[in-house]
């Protein structure tokens, strides 16, 4: 098994709620870490075809077996169960007696949020950050990381990352899609699910991505929100002091694996990748996507934002330290230039005394200071200090 960070979160939150909660995208490694880290508890999977229908036949029979606690995976194919676990749990609380993992959140979050309110801890786990690859991994090229993505399978098994993502796709329609979207022409959605890739690291166009995908745009309002409600794909709100504005304004949309924007692109080599017009913005979301992964696996919301205004002044990445602001700039050449330096001096100069000196992420191999800005490479973002105590969220 690949360790992974969520583990020390996860310990935690068993000893304060009597349920845990495991989401995010499929094959992004929860079964594996459940059975893991609690490898103490009985392991019930309700994609079982027999399990599930014990359960539906006869609940109370079904759970009299695991009085003790269990481990429940793919809850929401049994949605009842949360109504039983909230008459379980509140007969006696005991911490970290039940675990339920869920790929796809529309089914898991609606049955947790109406039933065990107050009782549950939630957590995400989203394919690997980098600090969390193998080392074979992590000696790769940027590119060839970009083309990889994070999914655990395709650094625990040789297997080439386009049969993996064509397979996965497939799969993720036929199951994910179909269950709560009425599409029916599949073709449609891939075609929208591709366009969305290509507009990773961008300001997101509803209307325009409708338009260009053939479909209304409610219709690519309700795909959109089931891309994102499982973790597939993440928007980024704009930031503004009236936290309202942060709401309803415009934000960009990123694909939460690099790997999986790459394939659906059509980019199935480093060297094609290094001349591709989206290169810039593929390195963007694989940035920005670090940073929500750091965050989800201390168990906090991600509070990340952007910022951008008429003057042309923007920072890629900004989230709050305290009562300071943090901007980011981040640029994908190798080099850092004069430009990328007055971009990074740029981003800091929103906030005016409020902005902690500006960081720079780039594709480069070098970390250090120059100008007032904090120079990071891609290789030591893992090491960078992302705030993450409870207090500065």
């Amino acid at each position: 098994m690949i360790p992974r960070t969520l583990a020390e979160t996860l310990h935690r939150l068993a000893q304060s709620f009597p349920v845990v909660a495991i989401t995010g995208p499929r094959q992004s490694g929860k079964t594996t870490l459940a059975r893991a880290v609690f490898a103490d508890k009985p392991y019930v999977s309700l994609e079982d075809p027999i399990e599930r229908g014990f359960a539906m036949e006869d609940p109370r029979g079904f759970l009299a077996r695991f009085e003790n606690g269990a481990v429940f995976d793919e809850a929401q194919r049994w949605p009842d169960l949360f109504s039983y676990l909230q008459g379980m749990v509140d007969g006696q609380r005991t911490p970290g007696r039940f675990v339920v993992t869920g790929s796809q959140q529309f089914g898991l979050l609606a049955g947790v949020t109406q039933s065990l309110a107050g009782r549950v801890g939630l957590t995400r786990l989203l394919p690997l950050a980098f600090d969390e690859m193998p080392a074979a991994s992590r000696q790769l090229s940027i590119d060839s990381i970009l083309l990889l993505g994070g999914y655990p399978l395709l650094h625990s098994q040789p297997i080439l990352a386009s049969d993996w993502f064509a397979s996965y796709v497939a799969t993720y329609i036929e199951r994910d899609v179909r269950q709560v979207l009425n599409i029916q022409d599949m073709g449609v959605f891939q075609r929208f699910l591709r366009l969305c890739a290509g507009r990773s690291g961008q300001l997101l166009n509803l209307s325009a991505l409708a338009g260009e995908a053939g479909v209304s745009h409610s219709t690519a309002r309700a795909w959109l929100s089931v891309l994102e409600s499982s973790d597939l794909v993440f928007l980024l709100p704009p930031y503004h002091r009236n936290f309202g504005k942060r709401l309803v304004k415009t934000p960009k949309l990123y694909f939460l694996d690099a790997g999986l924007a790459c394939w659906l692109l059509a980019i199935r080599s480093p060297e094609v990748l290094t001349l591709h017009p989206s290169r810039g913005a593929l390195f963007e979301t694989w940035v920005v996507s670090e940073f929500v992964k750091s965050r989800f696996n201390l168990g906090r919301p991600a509070d990340l934002y952007f910022w951008r205004d008429n003057n042309g002044l923007e920072a890629d990445l900004i989230f709050e330290v305290d009562t300071r602001l943090q901007p980011v700039e981040i640029k994908s050449g190798q080099t850092v230039t004069r430009d990328y330096v007055r971009a990074g001096q740029a981003a800091g100069r929103f906030a005016g005394d409020e902005a902690l000196p500006p960081w720079l992420i780039y594709g480069g191999s070098e970390s250090y200071e120059r100008s007032g800005v904090r120079v990071i490479s891609w290789k030591d973002l893992p090491s960078s200090p992302i705030p993450s105590e409870p207090r500065l969220y």
